[in-house]
């Protein structure tokens, strides 16, 4: 230091590279060596602050706490309040090494050390999945904890969300009993759910299952939609019955059978035959690709009875039926599923009769005799009279003889 100090007091010795008068060299080396020494990725410290989200790297596993290197100054701790949402089997799971996403409560306490928070940050990781879920309109699943009067409580990675009785396919419409014992049903059960409602701010977080269940049975719609062909037979689940037909699930889809193909005979309402969940062989009549409609058929699985009509009935035969209508020129009965008879007015007796009502009632089983058949035009005439006509003459013969 002394020689640099006599050169720079007027020694005529040439001066050291990097040496100038007054150390003005020297500051500017000092400064280099400085900035370069910050900008060492091994001394590049983050600047945490509250709120921030981090992955961290777990340096000591402890009872009360975990000691995780965030990249700071100094390493963070997660105290035991923190980690309450780790499950004891993934807290024992905790290695030396693992990297763990952790929140920051606090950037620095007396100890110069960050208080980190994981189950903050499973919180926070939730919400954003939730968030962006919400934007795509994307279909997640979780688990159900518990239930109130209104809906149901699910845990999503540390975040409670409430899905209302209304939007959850499996509850009944009927009293508060019945909702409540099909809400305790599905504690512990998953359900697929979509975000109909998020408000960070508020802690509110509103989802819907049924919405969830609409969206997969329209995806499952389409891809039967495009494998369906006009003429198949499928096996399908009777899903409601309604004035004009029913509607029966095929597989992901519901279709209609109206009220004329629920069966070849004659049926008031798809309830006197049919009743939902029922299991019922189908007939794709046809398919509008564009409405995303079905028609479908169930009589048509059946042989049309009508066609052997002439093998099983002819003229003269004696045949039970059911009276199924009223007009006023006279009766119809069903012979068999399919095949009805019409017995005139005039062939209900030999008295003049005012309306059929007199002699017969719907529902009313009786013996008929056929008089004409025409199985091509699907016609079939009875009669009440001739039947009990010859009914008389049969007994009167089978009368022992009086004696003279």
């Amino acid at each position: 230091m002394e020689e640099l100090m006599g050169n720079a007091a007027g020694s005529d010795a040439p001066i050291a590279p990097g040496s100038v008068e007054n150390g003005i060299a020297l500051e500017a080396e000092d400064l280099a060596l400085m900035e370069q020494f910050l900008r060492d990725p091994a001394h590049d410290y983050r600047n945490l602050k509250y709120g921030d989200t981090v992955d961290g790297k777990i340096m000591r596993v402890d009872r009360d706490e975990i000691l995780v290197d965030i990249g700071a100054k100094a390493e963070g701790i997660v105290p035991s309040r923190e980690m309450q949402s780790l499950a004891p089997e993934d807290r024992v799971a905790l290695q030396v090494g693992d990297l763990l996403l952790v929140f920051v409560v606090q950037s620095e306490d007396k100890e110069g050390r960050a208080i980190l928070s994981v189950d903050k940050a499973r919180q926070e990781r939730s919400w954003r999945v939730l968030q962006t879920a919400f934007e795509k309109g994307d279909v997640i699943t979780a688990r159900v904890v518990n239930y109130n009067k209104g809906g149901l409580l699910v845990n999503l990675d540390g975040v409670r969300g409430f899905v209302p009785a209304s939007q959850v396919t499996g509850i009944s419409r009927g009293p508060d009993t019945q909702k409540q014992s099909d809400m305790a049903k599905m504690v512990n059960t998953d359900l697929s759910l979509k975000v109909i409602e998020i408000n960070r701010n508020r802690n509110r977080l509103i989802l819907s299952e049924r919405q969830a269940v609409q969206e997969s049975r329209e995806i499952k719609k389409d891809e039967l939609l495009a494998r369906l062909q006009e003429g198949d037979v499928r096996t399908g689940t009777v899903s409601s019955v309604c004035d004009f037909g029913a509607f029966v699930d095929i597989g992901g889809a519901d279709g209609l059978v109206h009220l004329s193909e629920i069966s070849w005979s004659r049926v008031k309402h798809p309830g006197e035959v049919l009743k939902v969940g029922d299991k019922v062989q189908v007939y794709i009549l046809s398919i509008d690709n564009e409405r995303k409609r079905i028609a479908l058929s169930i009589k048509r699985t059946q042989s049309e009875p009508w066609t052997r009509a002439g093998e099983r009935y002819q003229l003269g035969q004696i045949v039970e039926g059911t009276i199924t209508q009223l007009a006023s020129f006279g009766a119809f009965a069903r012979i068999e599923d399919g095949i009805e008879g019409l017995i005139h007015i005039s062939e209900m007796g030999d008295e003049r009769i005012q309306h059929p009502k007199e002699v017969v009632a719907e529902g009313q089983v009786i013996q008929a005799r056929i008089i004409r058949i025409d199985p091509a035009r699907k016609r079939m005439g009875l009669s009440l009279r001739l039947q009990r006509e010859v009914g008389e003459e049969e007994a009167a013969d089978l009368e022992p003889p009086t004696e003279e």
